[in-house]
């Protein structure tokens, strides 16, 4: 683990999941990633939404995270689905330990909350074996199920005024409702997550990372990789001490 010098993971989902809002989120970071591909050599033109999975993506307020970007193969790209595999299997397994990938975050966001489980996912997570490396599923953009709880309470007869104020409240449950949808279709999955983290106000430049990165500590099978994860990430110097406690 000595031999570590980063901590590398791999940020799925399909397209508009808010995936670089996270990313500059957990490296507290209003800027773009850098891009450099797979030797070192940075990459000044790019398409959004078209990264090569194989680019490592870097921001400057902390290097200490290295991001790969899969776009997303919820259009049944069978190429493009054969090559993440492939990545993920070649990156769990490769002896060039700092090549290797740590974590994977599949975003599902809750603006697509009546598909949060489609095909894509369901082949993601029934003929994808990734081995030792943990998957966490993201419910992103959970904000979004504001107005939907808005909507549902004003189709009750219910006052603009009186909608607006039992919102969050609704707002909790159809997450929870979408949130236990989620983990019954995936945990019956032949390789299911590790893990569920929903996420909300990431839009935010102080929004609150801790419990994404207390989820992906929780989930690694070694306490080296765990405690890389922790000093490396910003969101919260509690997580540091706590950690720092337990060993």
């Amino acid at each position: 683990m000595k031999n570590i010098k980063r901590f590398r993971i791999l940020v799925m989902g399909r397209a508009n999941a808010g995936k670089t809002t996270i990313l500059q989120r957990v490296c507290n970071s209003a800027d773009k990633p850098e891009i450099f591909d797979g030797e070192g050599n940075k990459v000044y033109s790019c398409k959004r939404g078209h990264h090569d999975i194989k680019h490592e993506l870097v921001f400057k307020s902390n290097p200490g995270f290295v991001f790969h970007d899969s776009c997303g193969f919820e259009a049944g790209s069978t190429q493009q689905f054969d090559q993440m595999r492939s990545f993920v299997v070649d990156r769990a397994a490769t002896e060039k330990v700092n090549d290797r990938v740590h974590a994977i975050w599949f975003c599902i966001p809750m603006t697509d909350y009546h598909r949060t489980v489609t095909a894509a996912e369901k082949k993601f997570f029934n003929e994808c074996d990734t081995g030792h490396v943990p998957v966490i599923v993201l419910l992103t953009k959970v904000d979004a199920l504001y107005l939907t709880a808005v909507r549902e309470l004003l189709d009750d007869d219910l006052t603009i005024v009186e909608a607006k104020e039992r919102a969050a409240e609704k707002q909790g449950k159809l997450l929870e409702k979408w949130l236990a949808h989620v983990k019954d279709e995936l945990d019956k999955c032949k390789y299911p997550p590790k893990g569920y983290v929903t996420l909300q106000k990431m839009h935010q430049e102080k929004a609150d990372c801790t419990v994404l990165m207390e989820s992906t500590a929780n989930v690694m099978n070694e306490e080296g990789l765990q405690m890389i994860l922790i000093s490396t990430q910003q969101s919260s110097i509690l997580l540091c001490i706590e950690y720092a406690v337990r060993r």
